[in-house]
């Protein structure tokens, strides 16, 4: 039997999106797939299937322009049809090239990078006083770490405690115009979470073994402090001429390299 949320099946679905909708940020999608793939087969409760159930956990993709990825997982929950990944970014279709509010699953419009954390950190404030267990899992990129309003959400998690929330930074060192370190470099992220109060770890995130056991540590450990989980990721990874290859940021597929990138993932 198939598994659930496989990493293959996340990247082809992700694949056929952006083909059929002639769209870009293919790279950064495939970036998170094992993430995603980790939290929804795993770590994401939501009671009865209910994707805007009161007491579902919360993840919030900051980095809205990697969606194809949360969209394939949400096709795998059984919230979005094939249709609608087969007339991705079609007339009158519900999905769009960014994370949006509207589609059952997405918990925040996100687009312009900043704006994502700061809504999760309130959703993780609004759990802790209401008094329930729900988890709010924030996914943000690298290049989003520019931010200043990133920095503010982190100190005002740290201050308030909110140890139900975890930023798990993309780090695939590559932003929309280059290399992360060349145009603005971050140093240790995790030193800088750590600094602001977090418990900071880093882990290789392509691995699923130790994502998941990173994340159920993280979880189990309610000290008070918020949680971060350095990913280190390749752009584009699944599909040797994509990987590390920026300009898979913005390149749209044609049918040779649509037909190549699926021969490479059937063989993987």
């Amino acid at each position: 039997m198939p598994q659930a949320f496989s990493a293959t099946a996340i990247r082809r679905a992700i694949l056929t999106m952006a083909h059929a909708g002639a769209t870009v940020h293919i790279g950064c999608a495939f970036s998170i797939v094992e993430i995603l793939a980790v939290l929804y087969r795993n770590h994401l409760r939501y009671p009865d299937n209910a994707p805007r159930g009161a007491q579902r956990d919360y993840l919030v993709l900051s980095k809205g322009h990697g969606v194809m990825a949360q969209y394939a997982c949400l096709f795998e929950k059984g919230w979005l049809t094939q249709d609608a990944l087969d007339n991705y970014f079609g007339d009158a279709t519900p999905l769009k090239g960014l994370s949006d509010a509207h589609v059952p699953g997405c918990e925040v419009t996100a687009g312009s990078l900043g704006h994502g954390l700061p809504v999760g950190v309130g959703m993780a404030l609004a759990a802790q006083l209401a008094g329930t267990d729900q988890m709010c899992y924030a996914i943000v990129g690298d290049g989003e770490m520019n931010e200043g309003t990133m920095w503010e959400a982190l100190l005002f998690a740290a201050h308030r405690k909110l140890d139900n929330l975890v930023v798990i930074v993309d780090e695939n060192g590559f932003q929309a115009m280059g290399r992360t370190a060349d145009v603005m470099g971050l140093g240790s992220l995790r030193d800088k979470f750590a600094a602001f109060g977090f418990e900071a770890v880093d882990v290789d995130g392509h691995d699923e073994a130790a994502l998941d056991a990173a994340l159920q540590a993280l979880r189990g450990n309610r000290d008070g402090r918020p949680k971060a989980l350095v990913a280190r990721t390749v752009k584009g990874k699944g599909v040797s001429f994509m990987e590390h290859a920026n300009e898979w940021h913005y390149t749209r597929l044609n049918p040779d390299t649509y037909a190549a990138a699926l021969a490479e993932l059937e063989q993987a």
